[in-house]
This record gives C-alpha cells, structure tokens and sequence, in this order.
C-alpha cells in the first residue's frame, strides 16, 4: 500500500449564494475594497435582465464595462481588457457571465500583478486586483486560481495563473441562471461533472477535494437531467449551481487529467465549446484511466447509479441530455485528430493523469469518440 503525502489549500474566498444574491453584489465588492470596477462580460449578458441588475447593484463603484468576452478566450480580447483596466485605473474586476468570462478576469489580474512586478507567489498574498465572480454556467472557472487563454493563430491554447488569481469573492445565483439556453446547461453540465470525476480519482487530490469530488458528481447526476428537461425550474437550477460550487471547490486542491488535456486542446483547435468537448470525451477518457484506478472507479459509477459501468453512465447521461455521440456530430474534421494527438501530449493535464498516456492512446481515445 502507497501511503500519499499532500498539502490542502484554502484561499482567501467567500461564497454568496441564493435567490436574488446577485442584489448583493456591491455589497461583496465592497467588502473586498473594490471603489473602482471593471466589468467583464459579453454583450449579450449585459443588456440582459440580469445583467442591468449587475450594473444597478454595483452602482457608481462600476467606471469600466469590457464586453467583448468571446470562447476559449482568445489572447487579443485578454489584451484589450488588460488595456482598458490599466487606463481607467480600476482596483477591482467583477465576471458576469460563464467559464470564458471567469478566464479573462483572471487573466486581466494575472497580468496586471505582472506588468506591475508584484506577482502573488503563495497564498498568503495580497491580490492587487480584487475579482469578484458571478457566474451564469455551471463551469466551475469563477472559483479556481488559473485561466485558459488561445492564441487564434496557432490555435493553441495555454493556461496560467496563481494563488492570487483565485476569485476573492463568488455570488451564486440562481435566479441569474434561469435564461442560460438549455443546450449551454447541458454542456457547461457536462464540464462540472468532468471536473468532479477527474477530480474523484486526481493523481494530486486531497482527501478533502477527493470528498467534495464524489458530492459534486452526485449532485450533477441527480440536477442535471431536470434543469434541461424544465428550464424554469428554479429547484433545479439551484440544485446544479450547487453542484457547480462543488465542481469549482475540488479543482482548487486536485489536479486534471487526460479528459481535460484533451477537452482544452479539442475546443483550441477546433472552435468547438469546451463543455460540448467535455460532454462527448468524457465516457472514453473514464473508460480508459478506470483500469489505472479501479476503486475510485467504482465510487464514481456508484454516484452515477452504476457502480459496474461508470463510463457507460456517463454516456449514458449525455444521450438523456440530447448531446452529440462524436466529435464528428460537433463538425470536426477527422483530419484534426492526429494534430489533436500530438499537440495533446505537451498538455500538462495530459502529464498528470493517473495511468500513463502514450500517443497512440490520445490517438485511438479520439478516434474512439469520433
């Protein structure tokens, strides 16, 4: 028996969560000494109902509006967002949106601290920049210390971050999440569970993310399916946001593996979104590290109500979700795969999952899922 050594870290972060906690949001920024913000979002988000709701509760504290959010991040959107927050001199960021939204925050505060020279090396340090998170998926990024950003060029995609680039602040609502398109639930769904899963069985997991891991799956199972077949239902979506707090909670204290080395490689090279990547990689990806890792396995697929066949669960899951069976159903070419492969195995995800990966094995998990 290998006896595991681990060090659990816990950051600087509050959590706001109900019905109508967005009304609060000010309140938060105050606490977190932010007199001058900048919002980052998509345009959409903010001329919507919730987001003039946004606007109203952080009042004149908000001087900066960057709406030009787009997926995966693109590292020219990040670089007029860091401009923006340089000339209007803000001391906070506040994120209203999803995953992407979360990323570019981070980013504008990563980068900010390093153009600065003050760049947060442990926990104990101060932000410079104070980030408040709302979110309106289910991604898990509005409470984990790093980002993703992709050069549109090359299309690759690179993560970043650091221990003060985790949110001092996150306000869940789920009232905000009741106009997220049923399709985007379903995806972002996907993600969160993916997280939890990974998470479950993480080469780095502490027993408290490994916790954490195994309730946020059970959540996601059981709330899921619900917030897509009633949109409206306020139960339901409170139940998944629930699960996304979860998701986000275990990320911060165990590392991916293969399914989200390949997920982020996929949504850079392809375009495709990264729940979408998540929800048709995930079975496949399981199925193959369950050989590695075959009590955490069973767990999971017990969480899923299906102890025996936690992939099958899961691809399960997904159909009853109505999502694409294969990578081909998402409009990527086949011809992309052994690209995907071999950029793959520079992946630091990639490097970190509990059984070896080779690339032929990238190779055939892909073509499996195609």
């Amino acid at each position: 028996m290998t006896l595991r050594s681990w060090t659990h870290t816990g950051y600087t972060q509050k959590i706001v969560f109900g019905t109508d906690a967005v009304d609060r949001l000010g309140e938060v920024v105050k606490e977190v000494g932010g007199r001058r913000v900048l919002l980052v979002t998509t345009a959409g988000r903010r001329d919507s109902d919730a987001g003039q709701r946004v606007v109203r509760s952080l009042g004149r504290a908000l001087v900066s509006v960057f709406d030009g959010v787009r997926p995966h991040v693109p590292t020219a959107a990040l670089q007029a967002a860091l401009g923006q927050a340089a000339d209007d001199n803000v001391d906070a960021v506040v994120s209203f949106g999803g995953g992407s939204c979360s990323d570019l925050a981070k980013g504008v505060c990563f980068f900010t601290e390093q153009q600065a020279g003050m760049s947060g090396r442990s926990f104990a340090d101060k932000p410079l920049l104070a980030h408040v998170s709302v979110p309106t998926t289910y991604s898990g990024a509005e409470l984990t210390p790093f980002f993703g950003m992709t050069d549109e060029a090359s299309r690759q995609k690179q993560a970043a971050g650091g221990p003060t680039v985790a949110p001092m602040a996150a306000v869940y609502d789920p009232v905000v999440t009741l106009d997220t398109p049923q399709r985007v639930s379903a995806e972002t769904g996907m993600n969160c569970l993916a997280h939890g899963i990974e998470c479950a069985y993480s080469s780095t997991r502490t027993p408290e993310a490994e916790a954490i891991a195994m309730a946020c799956i059970e959540r996601v199972a059981s709330a899921l399916p619900a917030v897509v077949d009633e949109p409206g239902d306020l139960a339901a979506r409170t139940r998944m946001l629930e699960g996304a707090v979860l998701g986000g909670r275990c990320l911060q204290n165990a590392a991916m593996g293969v399914h989200h080395g390949l997920a982020q490689v996929v949504g850079a090279r392809t375009g495709i979104a990264h729940g979408l990547a998540n929800a048709v990689l995930l079975a496949h990806t399981l199925r193959f590290t369950a050989e590695a890792v075959p009590d955490q396995a069973r767990r999971i697929g017990d969480a899923l109500g299906d102890a025996d066949d936690p992939a099958g669960a899961v691809d399960r899951l997904r159909s009853r979700l109505g999502l694409p069976a294969g990578l081909r159903d998402c409009g990527v070419d086949e011809a992309e795969l052994d690209v995907v492969a071999r950029l793959a195995m520079d992946n630091r995800n990639v490097a970190t999952n509990p059984r070896p990966v080779s690339e032929d094995d990238l190779r055939a998990l892909l073509h499996a899922a195609y």
